[in-house]
């Protein structure tokens, strides 16, 4: 039972690595990637400072007598020029932002979503199994149907360990191979058959032969 805790706990263990790691590597993909969107950045800031300091200037510009007019015009198209100038920066900046977010996403959802999809379904399998057989473990009786389901699904080695020819100890009712048995498919679901359902070990070995 040990063993079988220790591998579900290592199971559990080695998901949260493997999310923390996809987590860790998708967030480094988003600032590397974000980090792209610099020069857009970049030259948005830009344009708005010259956008506004164009600004600043077509005022005392366009109060020149005569030719106010003629000369605020084009500081005004230079002024709206770094306006759009700036526009196309932040499109920029946004547009790799959200390629950014779509790659972490991806880099982290993906390997998680595999990972759950074989974890998942093996944790449901062995939760379901260990509290289905928690519920027939309540008297020494119940221990002849784990001996049963062990001979069906324990490895032939295992089951050789036990006994030399299993069927015909449990048709016996061969209380130690059953008992050894049971405890052999027990632990296999992570639980353990209560001391007082299980007999004494046998005082003649070969009993257990």
């Amino acid at each position: 039972m040990r063993t079988q805790r220790f591998w579900q706990v290592f199971g559990d263990l080695m998901l949260v690595g493997w999310i923390a790691l996809c987590t860790a590597l998708g967030l480094a993909v988003f600032r590397i990637t974000n980090a792209l969107g610099y020069p857009g950045r970049k030259a948005a800031s830009a344009g708005d400072g010259l956008a506004e300091d164009l600004r600043k200037l077509s005022e005392p510009v366009g109060r020149v007598p005569v030719v106010g007019d003629e000369l605020k015009a084009p500081v005004d198209g230079a002024a709206g020029a770094a306006v759009r100038l700036a526009d196309a920066g932040r499109e920029q900046a946004h547009a790799v932002e959200q390629l950014a977010y779509l790659l972490a996403g991806v880099t982290i959802t993906l390997p998680v979503l595999f990972a759950l999809l074989i974890w998942l379904p093996r944790r449901i399998r062995f939760s379901r199994r260990a509290t289905a057989a928690q519920k027939f473990i309540d008297n020494a009786a119940d221990l002849d149907l784990f001996a049963l389901r062990a001979m069906a699904n324990q490895p032939m080695h295992k089951l050789a360990k036990i006994s030399n020819d299993p069927v015909t100890a449990w048709r016996s009712g061969d209380a130690a191979v059953i008992a050894q048995l049971a405890d052999l498919e027990l632990r296999s679901t992570g639980l353990k058959a209560p001391k007082q359902l299980t007999p004494p070990p046998p005082t003649d070995p070969e009993l257990t032969q």
